[in-house]
């Protein structure tokens, strides 16, 4: 059972606000990002699957209203609510593996306003986090360039939990496997390692290490080459016991762990190849991240796994994903569903007002063209053209006629507090994800300046947010 004390505690306080004063209306909540991490071009959804099974048991057991209780800002009749508290709501979202963008919900909740608001808090947890994740892993396979990616960040993950969501959010992200063997039993991912450099320590010599490990693991050797000296005795160490293991019609490679990865990797693939092993593995580590992947994949290096755990469960230099959760539409007085906004003086910060679906256009090339927000139901008519607005409201715009397919990005997965059966895997995710990156133009996937892709207001919802501007320009004046 996912504890529904996951949740900060002023939406609790909120909560009880809303409850007594008899304010439980219907509302709908939108979650949605600010900003593409790395300065990318592009991120990656993840987590919707472990947030809907959390949903679907989000309650307060009695030792939770217990300690409610003690906190003396609880009433009985509230505490009596929570007892029999279940989310009952209905979430509309993105598919798992869908390339998003900045100010489009990915997430959006219906119910009544208790209820959405006090899930706010494990959505943006289970969703902020994989979606990170899985962007940095899909950034590191496409610098890679066919390049495996092995995800071996347990170690440094914040936590038992970081580490497994990490792991599940690194195979959405196009990881071929993972070091963590919990997570591999869990979400059914390919299990892989090498070995430590305590293993042949352990040993008299490397080479005794290595045919004691091969012996043991004749079709799975992968041998570790940096513990003494990486050229002068682990590349030589492996070529002897894998010229044994290639004669029984079996293979292996080698893992380079430090040094200049270029340089060595060159080196080492040379000297493999030299003693007729073209068919073993180089699979490095150290400190990876996509632009160092990047560069050695454009200098050459002869590299076929790209081991990586740090900068991939930590998001290096980007350590969150920006997204939030806002109130889009509350019901009046007379129970119909009202659009708010939240104003700013950071302009970036206004929300955009209303309940809203997200249409992908595409063009005659079946090429991504644009990512529209326009009311719910609305939908986006092909063969007229259309004046598409920038969501901050200022003078960018374009005009188009949609002329070809515009796909729906959200989709109902949860009614009523249970999951759709959507029968949707991790497999699918990554199936979905390769799909879709094939059809985006490369400069939107470049890591360095890449081109701003199109996310933009309808002429509904332009007007409708202008209108909002107009309505409350005294509270800004």
């Amino acid at each position: 059972m996912m504890s529904a004390l996951f949740t900060d505690f002023y939406e609790l306080t909120m909560a009880q606000g809303f409850y007594r004063g008899g304010a439980d209306r219907p509302a709908v909540f939108e979650m949605f990002f600010r900003r593409q991490p790395w300065q990318g071009g592009y991120s990656v959804f993840a987590g919707l699957g472990p947030l809907l099974e959390d949903l679907e048991s989000f309650s307060f057991a009695g030792a939770d209203l217990v300690w409610l209780e003690a906190q003396g800002a609880f009433s009985k009749d509230f505490l009596d609510y929570l007892a029999a508290f279940r989310f009952r709501g209905s979430v509309d979202a993105a598919r798992e593996g869908e390339l998003v963008f900045p100010q489009e919900p990915l997430v959006r909740v219906s119910g009544g306003i208790v209820e959405c608001a006090l899930v706010e808090g494990l959505i943006l947890n289970r969703l902020n986090y994989q979606s990170l994740v899985a962007t940095k892993t899909a950034r590191l396979k496409l610098a890679a360039k066919g390049a495996g990616i092995m995800e071996f960040g347990l170690r440094r993950a914040q936590g038992p939990d970081g580490a497994l969501s990490a792991s599940r959010a690194a195979y959405v992200g196009g990881a071929a496997g993972t070091s963590n063997a919990l997570a591999a039993r869990v979400f059914g991912i390919p299990a892989m390692g090498t070995m430590a450099h305590s293993w042949i320590m352990s040993f008299p010599d490397e080479l005794s290490a290595f045919e004691a490990y091969a012996a043991l693991y004749p079709d799975r050797s992968v041998f570790l080459v940096d513990t003494y000296d990486t050229l002068g005795s682990g590349v030589p160490n492996a070529i002897a016991v894998g010229k044994r293991l290639a004669a029984e019609g079996r293979g292996f490679g080698i893992r380079l762990d430090s040094g200049d990865i270029q340089y060595l990797s060159t080196r080492a693939r040379e000297a493999l190849d030299a003693a007729g092993l073209r068919d073993a593995s180089i699979v490095v580590s150290n400190e990876l991240d996509e632009e160092i992947v990047e560069h050695l994949v454009s200098e050459g290096a002869p590299v076929d796994t790209w081991g990586v755990g740090t900068n991939l469960v930590t998001g290096g230099s980007e350590s969150s994903f920006t997204g939030v959760y806002k109130l889009a539409a509350r019901a009046g007085e007379d129970g119909k569903l009202e659009p708010v906004m939240k104003f700013s003086d950071v302009p970036e910060k206004a929300t955009n007002p209303g309940v809203k679906d997200v249409w992908r256009l595409y063009d005659e090339r079946g090429m991504a063209k644009a990512d529209v927000l326009a009311p719910e139901g609305e939908g986006i008519p092909t063969g007229v053209e259309q004046t598409f607005h920038h969501p901050a409201l200022d003078a960018r715009r374009f005009a188009w006629t949609p002329c070809c397919e515009a796909r729906p990005l959200l989709r109902r997965v949860m009614t009523d507090g249970r999951r759709e059966p959507l029968n949707e895997g991790l497999d699918e995710a990554r199936r979905a994800l390769d799909a879709e990156l094939a059809r985006f133009d490369a400069t939107y996937l470049r890591l360095l300046n890449p081109h701003a892709y199109k996310v933009a207001l309808t002429q509904s919802v332009h007007d409708l947010k202008l209108s909002f501007f107009e309505r409350y320009r005294k509270f800004r004046t």
